[in-house]
């Protein structure tokens, strides 16, 4: 009579170890919905954008750059394209679930022109400070004048292009890995650097004119000699340092 005991006991143990085995393995009653599945599943467990905060008051860094364009900027436009590219990547899934390629090929451009909003003013607002100006320092100084032959040629150059941007735009400092170089160039509507031209972005300067209009009216010359006073060289220095690595 024991030994049919046993065996029952021995096929619970089996049991309960199986229905582990099939489980995911987490304490009874622990959530797995935070774990990602191969595949399109992966794709609607992702957290949606969301806008930055400044790292600094609207009014910080004036009088280069006013309160009320600095608050228009942030919480109004560049809001817009993080909430846009939220919509626009939405749409993207679901027409990827339905296999509808015409749907996906038709979002792309929406996905580029938000989504470059997004990485271009996220890079823009920490390229500022209100302890900005002056010249960088160190290892990106000596890169501006070996790639640039002075600060002041550089700087001339960077403002060059990026007044002469045609209708809106970015003015850039980037960094070629493939050629070890600082570079400049400039991005017409809200195209990123990198996915545009390969560059690593360092330093971005808005040329859109809501990024100037309500204080220097349509004179962007005037907007790009201000900007230089809150440059944040100790931002762009730690970008140059991450790329080199």
């Amino acid at each position: 009579m024991a030994r049919p005991a046993a065996a029952e006991a021995l096929r619970a143990r089996r049991g309960r170890g199986e229905k582990r085995a099939a489980g995911s393995g987490e304490p009874r009653g622990r959530s797995t919905s935070r774990k990602l599945v191969p595949g399109l599943g992966a794709l609607g467990s992702r957290l949606k954008h969301s806008l930055p905060d400044l790292p600094y008051d609207y009014g910080a860094l004036e009088p280069h750059i006013n309160a009320q364009i600095m608050q228009l900027h942030h919480s109004k436009h560049h809001a817009a394209y993080v909430n846009n590219l939220n919509i626009a990547e939405e749409k993207y899934r679901e027409a990827l679930e339905k296999g509808d390629v015409t749907a996906q090929v038709a979002l792309q451009p929406a996905i580029k022109f938000n989504g470059g909003g997004h990485i271009n003013h996220s890079i823009f607002w920490t390229n500022l400070s209100p302890n900005g100006g002056g010249e960088p320092e160190g290892e990106l100084l000596e890169a501006i004048k070996r790639d640039f032959g002075s600060f002041k040629n550089f700087k001339e150059k960077l403002t060059t292009v990026s007044v002469g941007v045609q209708g809106s735009g970015w003015g850039w400092l980037g960094f070629s890995k493939e050629q070890g170089r600082l570079q400049i160039a400039a991005c017409s509507n809200q195209d990123p650097l990198q996915g545009t031209t390969g560059l690593i972005p360092l330093l971005g300067i808005d040329v859109w004119e809501h990024a100037y209009y309500l204080q220097y009216k349509n004179v962007r010359p005037d907007y790009l000699k201000a900007i230089w006073n809150v440059i944040s060289w100790e931002n762009v220095t730690a970008r140059y340092m991450a790329c080199k690595k």
